[in-house]
């Protein structure tokens, strides 16, 4: 029997989303294709300003390599192994796609959007959510979650207005603390127990030489420049060797690179048990020790430099060994030959968290069930990089928070029992 007036008919849940990064629309995404109302808040003036950030330069959304090796890339791994299974970087081509965004895969493996750039898919997608009914609320913010319920206050930018709501569930997408002139301030965790948070820190971050033990003046004229093509490793406190190839930035403060942040992970370990961090580089991987010392031999009167620029060093690559090699060392092949192959910096800290690209730490996921609910309110769901996990560069960022975006919304399609919409969307 069909309902008699308006007042009989059911009411519509309506689920709230703080934060519109990649994870929150993603939420806001899979659940549109249910009989839900969906409000995203975000306290800035645009959204996913971060996602824009990152794609400045190109924007690497994930990476082709097996799925099987991709969530090694996770610390912990466990947690989110099933859920970047559900939605790799297959699913993520496929749902570019679908917003009419094509990709392809680079020399590196890295994926990215055909046009290199996030705006384009950051409209693409924010259309259709509209489309679809999704409701955007800019320079809202949430001051606090209420009591075991679903209810938060909204401040609106102006500080005119403040008011207190209630929904159906909510779902925090509210980041991390890196660069929180774009959104992510951290401030959320007041809203949380210590119990279920794992204190932040840096990821993804340049590191600094020891306040003792500064760059002199002669490198000064080297910053910004890239030791070009090296190998880098660390040596874990269990003995095990972390290694990768790449070009190394030099800075005013240490080093900081791509190279630099995927061995963020063991650098970290490192300094946490010995106190320092030892990178040990070798600044000509393609050349065998024996060809190098047979070119480091010197029969002929010639000068260190182009001695040196003879066996395949450029200028940055030589500033750097005048730095860390004693001069007594200079003229000796065989001293110069291990400290070319086997040249080791020490650092003793990691730049600022809020100049990271991501962070570790968050929420525990201890704290959460299996649907990324709180345990202390299963009003609340929560996804993105707020959780506690950490990554290295390369895509591997951006495709966790899309999975876990959309394991957030799977969790709250499922609390509410959701009915999908009669027309199903695009």
């Amino acid at each position: 029997m069909m309902p008699n007036n308006q007042a009989d008919l059911p009411k519509t849940p309506t689920v709230a989303i703080i934060g519109a990064g990649p994870a929150g629309l993603m939420v806001a995404d899979y659940l549109r294709q249910f009989d839900v109302t969906i409000e995203v808040f975000e306290q800035k003036p645009s959204p996913a300003r971060k996602l824009l950030m990152a794609g400045k330069s190109g924007l690497n959304i994930s990476h082709a390599e097996p799925v099987d090796t991709f969530v090694t890339r996770y610390q912990p791994n466990d947690w989110l192994t099933p859920h970047i299974e559900d939605f790799n970087a297959a699913h993520i081509r496929d749902f570019m796609t679908r917003l009419g965004v094509e990709s392809f895969v680079g020399s590196t493996g890295r994926i990215f959007p055909t046009m290199m750039k996030a705006s384009p898919l950051l409209r693409a997608w924010l259309q259709a959510l509209q489309q679809d009914g999704v409701a955007f609320f800019y320079r809202h913010s949430c001051d606090n979650i209420e009591g075991k319920q679903a209810t938060f206050s909204v401040v609106h930018e102006s500080g005119n207005l403040t008011v207190s709501q209630s929904f159906d569930a909510i779902v925090l997408a509210t980041g991390a603390m890196s660069w929180s002139r774009l959104g992510s301030d951290g401030k959320w965790q007041a809203w949380l127990s210590d119990t279920e948070l794992t204190p932040f820190y840096a990821s993804n971050v340049g590191i600094c030489r020891p306040l003792s033990q500064p760059w002199s003046a002669h490198l000064h004229r080297d910053f910004g420049k890239a030791l070009k093509r090296v190998k880098a490793q660390v040596t874990l406190p269990d003995g095990k060797i972390e290694q990768g190839f790449g070009d190394i930035i030099l800075t005013q403060y240490g080093m900081e690179s791509g190279l630099i942040y995927r061995l963020n992970r063991a650098m970290r370990e490192q300094l946490n048990h010995t106190g320092k961090v030892s990178l040990q580089l070798d600044l000509l991987p393609d050349v065998a020790d024996e060809k190098l010392l047979s070119s480091l031999k010197n029969p002929k009167k010639q000068s260190l430099a182009n001695l040196w620029r003879k066996a395949g060093l450029d200028p940055v690559k030589i500033a750097l060994l005048r730095e860390i090699v004693a001069k007594t060392h200079w003229h000796d092949a065989n001293k110069m030959t291990k400290a070319i192959k086997q040249l080791t910096v020490e650092f003793d800290s990691f730049r600022p968290i809020e100049e990271a690209i991501s962070c570790g730490g968050g929420v525990k996921r201890t704290a959460l069930t299996e649907d990324f609910a709180l345990k202390s309110n299963p009003y609340v769901f929560c996804c993105g990089e707020m959780l506690d996990w950490d990554a290295p560069t390369g895509g591997y960022l951006l495709t966790a928070c899309f999975a876990t975006g959309r394991a957030a919304g799977q969790g709250v399609a499922q609390f509410l029992a959701l009915s999908k919409k009669l027309t199903q969307c695009t």
